[in-house]
Parts: structure tokens; sequence; C-alpha cells
């Protein structure tokens, strides 16, 4: 659970993180991602890490971090571009020129 006194930092991993990256995959039991990393820092120390290109995500499994990964979460949402809404059609033969022909429909003459 994060406390409302603890100091919480997001930020983009540097090559300077490569050593604690390193040792978070090995405590999380996964390999550090390929490409750009979020962290999230408590106090100064890395407890959390997603991944902007796969998504993939690790923790120290020793310290609560649900919540730092929600954090990461939202960040990495607010830092994509916003998605165009899909219209969706619930009759999607109204943009063809017939309806489409159902097994067991007659044709009437």
């Amino acid at each position: 659970m994060v406390s409302t006194n603890d100091i919480i930092s997001i930020r983009l991993a540097t090559p300077a993180d490569g050593p604690a990256l390193t040792r978070l995959a090995a405590l999380d039991g996964t390999t550090v991602p390929a490409g750009p990393i979020l962290v999230a820092e408590r106090e100064g120390h890395l407890e959390a890490a997603l991944s902007l290109t796969s998504g993939d995500s690790m923790a120290d499994p020793f310290v609560p971090t649900a919540e730092l990964l929600d954090l990461l979460r939202v960040r990495v949402a607010s830092l994509l571009p916003p998605r165009s809404p899909r219209r969706l059609s619930f009759r999607p033969w109204l943009r063809h020129s017939q309806p489409p022909r159902f097994a067991g429909r007659t044709e009437s003459a």
C-alpha cells in the first residue's frame, strides 16, 4: 500500500538504471524488456517497471507494488495518443445495397 508520506517518482529509465532493472528482473523472475521502460521509484528505490513497447511489467515481489503498477499503467495511457472512437453499427448490412441472405430465408417473386 502506498502511504501518504511515500515519495514516488515515475519516469523513463535511463542507462544508469541498468543494474537496478537487472536486479528487479531477477527478483521478479523475468528478463529486462527491450525498448523504453517507465519506472516507479519509492523513496529512491526502483520497485516497479513497465515496458512502453510490450506492456510487460516487473516488480519487487517483497514489497507491495500493485498500486505502483497501476500508476505506471495510468501514466502510459496518458502518454499514448487518444484513440479515435469507432462507430459501431448494429446493422452492418446497411452499408450494402441489400441485406444479407440468411439460411432458411425464402425469396418472394
